[in-house]
């Protein structure tokens, strides 16, 4: 499903109704991308605790498919028809090239502890993405980790050359889609809605996602095969409208920046351990699904296609990007380091 003028104005009518102005709404509304209990969902029920509990204003929450897909809720919170939005830089990337930078394969560490302490204490993170968002009136709440991407398949993955000439659905984000082409797929742009029958028919052969994501989303049950291979995190954005924000009071915008520290710490908590416990569920469910743990040595064949498109990133990103990606690296092994 792509945005649509149609769509946006269905949405806006829907859900300007009878409401005044955003920033004096005793209603705010928060989009995200995934399922009831997802990840998303788990930062976004937090936040709106935490908004009911210390003020008069409600949350609404809606959930994937509810106000559209990814690029929809995005449109619906830059035009300020929603407060509130959280998109993965997946899709973002699109608009805002520099945050691609989280598809520049094998620049994260697997290691959950050390990617969370990154998060937590990134110069990168925390200081040049609010201001990068921010020339995009979107004001960057939070930017936190999910899980580890894992790749799913028709067959098991232990080379680039098993992936030659798979069709592997891809973000419509064009660094993945260079990753991928350099690790020899044929990357794929598909909407989310399209994922499951696209697997399930052969229009694509294989995916890639936080693997509670996976059996979240039941992808094991037509794409069996997945494997682990190490290169990248899938990350994501909580952000308000900035016109919004900024028409509210001081305790307001405080008041909002503490729920998201409150969210993003009890998610944080939330997402640790949650990979295995998902796995557990995919093996429960089903026999047929094999696990392939790349070796450092198999490892090291998709590692060896990375500067490529690290290369490609800063073609596409310039200045920006470069200084991005400086910065990333030295708050990582600042963290590594200690």
């Amino acid at each position: 499903m792509k945005s649509s003028a149609l769509f946006t104005r269905t949405a806006a009518g829907a859900l300007a109704l009878g409401l005044s102005t955003a920033a004096f709404a005793d209603t705010w509304r928060y989009a995200h991308e995934e399922y009831e209990g997802d990840v998303q969902d788990v930062y976004a029920v937090a936040f709106k605790e935490y908004i009911e509990a210390n003020s008069d204003h409600t949350l609404e929450i809606y959930r994937f498919g509810e106000l559209g897909e990814s690029d929809d809720i995005m449109e619906q919170a830059q035009s300020g028809i929603l407060e509130f939005v959280n998109q993965s830089p997946g899709f973002s990337g699109a608009w805002l090239p520099p945050a691609q930078i989280f598809f520049v394969p094998y620049l994260l560490p697997t290691d959950e502890q050390t990617v969370l302490e990154f998060f937590n204490e990134s110069e990168a993170i925390n200081e040049m993405f609010p201001e990068l968002y921010a020339e995009h009136d979107l004001e960057l709440l939070k930017m936190y980790p999910e899980g580890e991407m894992v790749v799913t398949a028709d067959e098991p993955i232990t080379s680039p050359e098993d992936l030659n000439n798979k069709k592997i659905r891809v973000m419509t984000n064009p660094l993945l889609s260079e990753t991928y082409d350099a690790f020899g797929a044929s990357p794929t742009p598909l909407p989310w809605g399209e994922v499951y029958g696209g697997l399930q028919t052969g229009v694509i052969d294989g995916q890639e996602n936080p693997i509670f994501w996976i059996e979240s989303g039941g992808l094991y049950e037509v794409s069996p095969h997945l494997t682990f291979t190490g290169h990248g995190w899938f990350v994501t954005a909580s952000m308000a409208n900035q016109d919004f924000f900024e028409g509210l009071s001081d305790s307001e915008q405080q008041m909002i920046r503490e729920a998201a520290n409150v969210a993003y710490d009890h998610t944080m908590e939330h997402i640790q351990g949650l990979a295995d416990e998902s796995l557990e569920k995919i093996r429960e469910d089903s026999d047929e699904v094999t696990v392939t743990r790349l070796t450092d040595e198999q490892i090291e064949a998709f590692r060896a296609q990375a500067p490529q498109v690290e290369q490609a990133y800063l073609e596409m990103t310039g200045e920006d990007g470069e200084a991005l990606l400086e910065q990333f690296k030295a708050d990582l092994e600042e963290v590594q380091s200690n």
